[in-house]
C-alpha cells in the first residue's frame, strides 16, 4: 500500500491532471468552501425574505470576494507546484494554459 502512496505523490500535477495539495491546503480550501456555501444559503434565505437588495448585494459582494480568495490560493498552488514542474520537463505550452486561467480569473 505504501507503494502506491507515493505513486499518487509522484503524479501530481501530471499529465493525469490532478492536483495534490497537502492536507493541509486542501483543509483550508474546504473550509473556505463550506463557508461560502453558507453565505450563499444565506442570500437565498435573503431573497425568501424580500431582504432589501442592497444588503443583499452587499453579502454577494462578500461572497466573490471569498470566492477570489480561494482562487488566489490555488492558483499559486498551480504555479509553484505544476507550473514549475511543466516547465521543467519541458512542457512549455504550460504558460498558454496558464495565461488562458489567469484571463478567466480577471474577468
Amino acid at each position: 500500500m505504501m507503494g502506491m502512496e507515493i505513486e499518487e505523490q509522484d503524479a501530481h500535477c501530471s499529465a493525469e491532471r490532478k492536483s495534490h495539495h497537502s492536507d493541509k491546503m486542501k483543509g483550508n480550501l474546504l473550509t473556505r468552501l463550506n463557508r461560502i456555501e453558507g453565505q450563499i444559503r444565506g442570500v437565498k434565505g435573503m431573497i425568501e425574505r424580500d431582504t432589501y437588495c442592497d444588503d443583499v448585494l452587499t453579502q454577494l459582494s462578500a461572497i466573490q470576494s471569498a470566492l477570489n480568495s480561494v482562487g488566489k490560493l490555488l492558483l499559486e498552488g498551480h504555479m509553484r507546484s505544476c507550473v514549475v514542474e511543466r516547465i521543467q520537463e519541458g512542457e512549455l505550452e504550460v504558460i498558454d494554459e496558464l495565461l488562458i486561467t489567469v484571463k478567466k480569473l480577471m474577468k
